[in-house]
């Protein structure tokens, strides 16, 4: 089973405010939240994961073509 993350975490690992990870997810530039009971949101933990992947990726090669 996938581990969910809840906002906090998300927070966290991203650095990220709640306001930016919206503006985000709405523009399809973040994985989406996932409603797991009427009052409670999570994120898919891979997801997140791939995403941070995925953007550390692309600031490295922007970095290496600065050289």
């Amino acid at each position: 089973m996938e581990r969910l993350l809840d906002l906090s975490e998300v927070l966290a690992l991203t650095g990220l405010s709640p306001t930016t990870i919206t503006r985000l997810e709405k523009k399809g530039e973040f994985p989406s939240r996932r409603r797991i009971a009427q009052r409670r949101i999570a994120w898919i933990a891979s997801e997140v994961q791939n995403w941070l992947f995925a953007r550390e990726l692309c600031s490295q090669q922007k970095g290496a073509g600065d050289a």
